[in-house]
Formats: C-alpha cells, sequence, structure tokens
C-alpha cells in the first residue's frame, strides 16, 4: 500500500533475510508472531539486525547518503559540470542544487528512511511491552542493548532525514493497522531533534561500550556513537538553517539569508544549553578511552580498505557493517578510478568515481600534511596496450578522485569477487563510517572554543583528559604529520590565539580530516557558511590559477617506482616546481597540469564556464531561493500523503 512514508510494516518482516556482515544472521522462521519475537532474546536480535541490514541498501548508506547527498561543498563536488548541472533529475544536477521533486532518488531515499524509522518504533513498542525488559539477569541486559540500538538507529535515521530535508513526519510509535497515524504533517525539526537528544540520553544509559561485550563492535551501535551523534544532533540544533517561515525569537543570519525563507538559528540561551549538553556527552567519549586516534591516518584508511576492524584504537566509532559483493559503492562510486580491464582486477573495466576534490582543496593543506595525497588522488589506473597502468590526470582542477578509497589498498578476497564479477558494477563491502574520533575532537574544540570565549580557555564539564580546546585541535592536526614535521604543524596550532581565528582553524581542519566522507557540507550548514566557503572556492581557484607569482604549474614531472613504468611514485611529483639542485632530466616523465587554460569551440574558457556551473542552484546569479541547500520531497510522496504534507522554499509540489 502506498502512503505519506510507505512505512505500513507486519511484524512477521522483522525476520526477513537481509546480507550483510556475517554477524549479522536474520534467519528465522517466518511465521513468528511479534508478540514471541521480544519474549525471546535470539528472535529480538534477529529483528534488531534487520535494521542494519535495512541500512545497507542503495538509497540509505551503501551509496545515496554517504556519497551522493553528501555533495556539494567547498571542496567536494558531484562531476556534473557545463550543460550537465542542469539536469534536474539526476545527481549531476541535483547535487548543483539544481534539482526536481520529480527525480526518482528522492521517494527512493525517504522510504527506505521511514522503513528503517517504522521497523525501530515496532523493535523499541515490542521491547517495553516485553517481560525480558524487567526479568533481571543476563536477558534484561540483553533486551536494554537492543532497545538503545534500536533508539539510537531511528535517532540516526531522523537526523540525516532532517539533513536533507528539512522539516519532515515525525512519529515514535509504530503505524497502525487502520493507518490512522500515518498520514501525518511535518514538525519542526528542532522539536524532533530534542525528541532525539532525550532518546539518545536514554539509549546512552543502555549500551555497552565497543568491546565491553564481545559482540558489540564497532560494526554495531554503541555507547560511543549514542553520545557523540547527541552531541552532533545538540550542535545542529544550536546551529543556522534555512526555515519555512520566520520563527518568533531566534536570530536571522546578516548573510545567506532568504527573505521569505529566513535562515535562522536558536535565541542565545538555548545555543548555549546545547553547547553545554554537547560537551558533555563528547568528554564521556573522549575521557572513557574505548576510542582514539589511530597514530597513522594512512593505516586507518588501509584498515578501512581491507574491510578490517581497528580493534586497536578504534578510531571509527560506528561504522555501518556492508557485505562484500552485495553492497556498498565506497571504492566504486567514489575513490581511486580504475578505468580499464586487468587481470589483476578482472574484466570490470570503470568505476564510476562521481565524487570529487578540487584543486583549491588540494593546494589548501600545509607542506608535510600527509593527509593530502590520501584525501587528493591526482592519478587514475588506465589500461594501455593491455597493460593497468598509473596515469596522472591531467589538467583536471575540478575532477580529482577522492583516493581515502583506493582499489590499490583492497585485499585479495575483494579481487577475487571483482575477478567474478566480470563487467558488472562491483560491491566493495567496504564498511559505511558514520561517526570518527577525529569528528569528536573537532566537535570539542569547537565548543570549548565557544563556551571557553578561546582556545585555552577552561570550562565545568570539560574533558579531564583533554582540558582545552587547542589541545584538541591539536590532537587531530599533528597526526596528520610526520615526527620530523610535527614541530613546525604545532607552531602552527600554536600561532592560533583569539576566539574567532581559532574557529577558522577548526573549520579549516575539519575539511582537511573529512572531505569525501559525506560530513563537510552539513557542518558548514550549521555554520551558516556553505554559500561563503562555495563562494570562497571558486574565487581561490581564479587567483591561484590567474596569480603572476604563485599560480597553478603547467606541468609536473614525476617518476616511476618500477622499470616498467606502472606506478608512480606521488612523492617525486614536483608540485612545487622542480626542487633545487634538480632539473628536468632527473625526472622520468611528465604531465601538462592544472595551469595551463584551455578553451572550447567558442573560444570560451573551458574552466570559467564549469566554474559557473558548480552549485550554481545554490550560489549562482539569479537563484531562487537563498540558501536553499534543502532537498524537496518528492512529488510521488506529496500526492501520496492525502493532502498532508507540501513542498516549501519555492519548490513545486
Amino acid at each position: 500500500m502506498k502512503n505519506i512514508v510507505k512505512i505500513v510494516f507486519l511484524a512477521t518482516s522483522l525476520l526477513t533475510t537481509t546480507a550483510c556482515s556475517d554477524f549479522l544472521d536474520q534467519t528465522a522462521p517466518s511465521e513468528q508472531s511479534g508478540e514471541n519475537v521480544f519474549e525471546s532474546t535470539f528472535f529480538t536480535e534477529l529483528a534488531v539486525n534487520k535494521l542494519y541490514g535495512q541500512m545497507t541498501q542503495d538509497a540509505t548508506y551503501s551509496r545515496d547518503i554517504p556519497i551522493i547527498l553528501g555533495t556539494n561543498s567547498d571542496c567536494e563536488l558531484v562531476d556534473g559540470l557545463g550543460t550537465d548541472t542542469g539536469n534536474t533529475t539526476h545527481e549531476r544536477g541535483a547535487m548543483n542544487y539544481n534539482v526536481s521533486p520529480g527525480w526518482s532518488k528522492l521517494a527512493n531515499v525517504w522510504d527506505a528512511m521511514y522503513t528503517i524509522i517504522e521497523n525501530a518504533n515496532l523493535i523499541v513498542e515490542g521491547l517495553d511491552n516485553s517481560s525480558l525488559l524487567t526479568a533481571g539477569g543476563n536477558d534484561q541486559r540483553a533486551m536494554e542493548r537492543f532497545k538503545g540500538e534500536a533508539l539510537t538507529i531511528r535517532a540516526m535515521a531522523y537526523f540525516d532525514l532532517i539533513r536533507l530535508f528539512g522539516d519532515i513526519p515525525y512519529k515514535s510509535e509504530s503505524s497502525n493497522p487502520d493507518l490512522s497515524n500515518v498520514y501525518i504533517g511535518k514538525s519542526d525539526r528542532d522539536i524532533i531533534m530534542e525528541e532525539l537528544i532525550k532518546d539518545l540520553e536514554t539509549a546512552t544509559t543502555l549500551l555497552p561500550w565497543a568491546g565491553e561485550v564481545s559482540s558489540y563492535t564497532t560494526e554495531r551501535v554503541t555507547k560511543g556513537y549514542a553520545h557523540s551523534l547527541l552531541a552532533n544532533i545538540a550542535l545542529t540544533r544550536a546551529g543556522w538553517g534555512i526555515r519555512e517561515k520566520s520563527k518568533a525569537g531566534y536570530v536571522t543570519a546578516n548573510l545567506y539569508s532568504d527573505p521569505a525563507y529566513p535562515t535562522q538559528r536558536c535565541d542565545d540561551a538555548t545555543r548555549t544549553k546545547m553547547y553545554e549538553l554537547a560537551l558533555k556527552h563528547l568528554a564521556a567519549v573522549i575521557d572513557n578511552g574505548t576510542h582514539q586516534l589511530n597514530p597513522s591516518f594512512a593505516n586507518e584508511w588501509y584498515l578501512i580498505n581491507q574491510r578490517q576492524l581497528d580493534e586497536t584504537y578504534r578510531e571509527n566509532i560506528f561504522e555501518i557493517p556492508m557485505g562484500l559483493g552485495v553492497s556498498g559503492e565506497l571504492g566504486y562510486t567514489v575513490g581511486v578510478r580504475i578505468n580499464g580491464s586487468s587481470t589483476l582486477y578482472g574484466e570490470q573495466g570503470n568505476s564510476s568515481g562521481k565524487l570529487k576534490v578540487t584543486a583549491p582543496y588540494f593546494w589548501s593543506f600545509r607542506e608535510g600534511d600527509q593527509r593530502r595525497d590520501i584525501t587528493c588522488c591526482n592519478l587514475q589506473l588506465k589500461t594501455e596496450s593491455n597493460v593497468l597502468k598509473e596515469k596522472m590526470l591531467g589538467n583536471t582542477p575540478f575532477a580529482i578522485y577522492c583516493g581515502k578509497w583506493d582499489i590499490r589498498q583492497m585485499n585479495e578476497e575483494w579481487r577475487q569477487v571483482a575477478i567474478a564479477t566480470g563487467k558488472a558494477k562491483w560491491m566493495s563491502g567496504i564498511n559505511c563510517v558514520r561517526m570518527r574520533y577525529p569528528q569528536v575532537l573537532l566537535m570539542y574544540a569547537e565548543v570549548l572554543n565557544e563556551l571557553a570565549n578561546g582556545p585555552d580557555g577552561s570550562y565545568t564539564g570539560a574533558s579531564t583528559s583533554i582540558p582545552t580546546a587547542r589541545k584538541a585541535l591539536e590532537e587531530v592536526h599533528l597526526r596528520a604529520y610526520a615526527d620530523a614535521d610535527k614541530a613546525a604543524a604545532k607552531s602552527y596550532i600554536d600561532a592560533i590565539t583569539e576566539k574567532d581565528a581559532f574557529f577558522n582553524a577548526v573549520v579549516d581542519e575539519n575539511a582537511w580530516e573529512l572531505a569525501g566522507e559525506g560530513f563537510r557540507k552539513f557542518d558548514l550548514i550549521r555554520w551558516n557558511l556553505l554559500s561563503g566557503k562555495i563562494k570562497q572556492f571558486k574565487s581561490d581557484y581564479e587567483t591561484q590559477l590567474y596569480s603572476s607569482t604563485d599560480s597553478y604549474p603547467e606541468k609536473v614531472y614525476f617518476n616511476y617506482t618500477d622499470d616498467t613504468r606502472t606506478s608512480i611514485d606521488i612523492n617525486s611529483v614536483t608540485w612545487h616546481g622542480i626542487p633545487s639542485g634538480k632539473t628536468t632530466g632527473d625526472y622520468q616523465d611528465s604531465n601538462n597540469f592544472w595551469g595551463k587554460e584551455r578553451t572550447d569551440n567558442k573560444g570560451q574558457t573551458q574552466y570559467t564556464i564549469n566554474l559557473l556551473s558548480i552549485s550554481s542552484g545554490l550560489v549562482g546569479n539569479d537563484v531562487p531561493v537563498i540558501n536553499r541547500y534543502l532537498l524537496p520531497i518528492a512529488s510521488t510522496t506529496i500526492s501520496a500523503s492525502n493532502g498532508m504534507l507540501h513542498n516549501s522554499y519555492g519548490f513545486s509540489d
């Protein structure tokens, strides 16, 4: 039956099999009644496992939310340029903020996310009515953990819908058989977030820390994720957002605010309350010590590509488990590009790599920052004369691949699946990480800088192990540098003295650490920096391109790691010119690069045209609504809502 959210759900479907990680066994007799399910810890766990299975769909966390819907920002782009930017029913136009309510992906995401919510509602209700929840002993503790998981996953799903659509329908009970509570209108997102915060406060008392119970790895929701998700929601509640109408008592932004649909945030007292709440929960994660920074940024991403959990540092606080060959487009739709078949990776000759990063972002990294060449991949794997080679990209300043997901680092098990897949699209099985410990540290630095009125101030409730904002930022920044470069990196942090300058440093660090992972855009939104930062990136590009003293190189020189010239030594590339004491003769190869502007057949500069098309629906010359970063509700969803839903922000129904 089609309805407002398409979430009518039979209790027996709790036990439907869905492929996911090995531990997520979801097989059980389909005839089990809902009442029986929640009088058994075994069947209840199967019901909870179904939530994880539903998070492996393309329309949820296998592809759309982490990859497609997290763009565009000041450093991440979907590869829609030129005429593609006007395609309002495809991600290449839609994620340039030119989107039609007729885009089918909108309904797919909406339906899939509300299905997760409906299933979580059923689980919470079933647990609340279960005799095992008050039975004492191991059964009670198990049922409490399951309830904590359901509450947290429901909060995550609602929070992501809010960040995508704004005000949305909200209900925390399951659907009635007569659908009397299904056809409902929108609720104010601030009210929803306050309810989610309450649920997560409950969840933090029910869940274990990762590793505290053997089956609760970082592939399951744990206490650390409930704490950090709560903090993220509190900061979003405190932050800026475009509104369907002006709200009394709220502060209206001076920049990027539409007359009809203003960008506003809550009053100062509520904002401080939310910051204090975030501080409390972030400090809980930091002081507990279960989650830490892996000393090596490169090793952390190697483990992710290997599909191997980091049981030593647990930097990834929660990662949604995907299934090799079944789910997960990380590495395919984003990652190092492969363009050609090979004996190493099979007949699959083309990964899409739709999410890109940009030249100004590449240029923004400080010297020695090891994150740059991991995040920004200026090469692709391409078959030439039946040999797969690493080839430099050339003059593509808006189409640098995000190398965090790297086909070259995937293990033999993955390679065998890729070879067997043939020419079909392959699913990497790489987990979708929803919170990393660096995010906790950066949120903590942001919050404490605000509450303590500067990077070195103290505040009641701060972490005992990291008492200042500066120390938190320093941990993230210094991790990115080799030992020989850490002193220079620390001097950069030490030189920041003022509160506003420190906040700007947190904003920069957020980009250097998290680009490509689907979080940057939403942080910029709550800071009301999205439009401004995109404009700044465009201005930076033009300045860098035409600078007479520090322009992009027109040609780069480099060496290979072997005599076959199939693998580039990325450390040899002359990004900043040929080093003193060397000549072009010291390099095996060269490549035309960003610095040489090109023209099309009409004599227009190619990249000036492309620059205008990037995020044109948000920062173009004739945008219909200022700061309209939200998606519209799908036309099909509205037509099925019995008149309860409508679009806003200038979108048609």
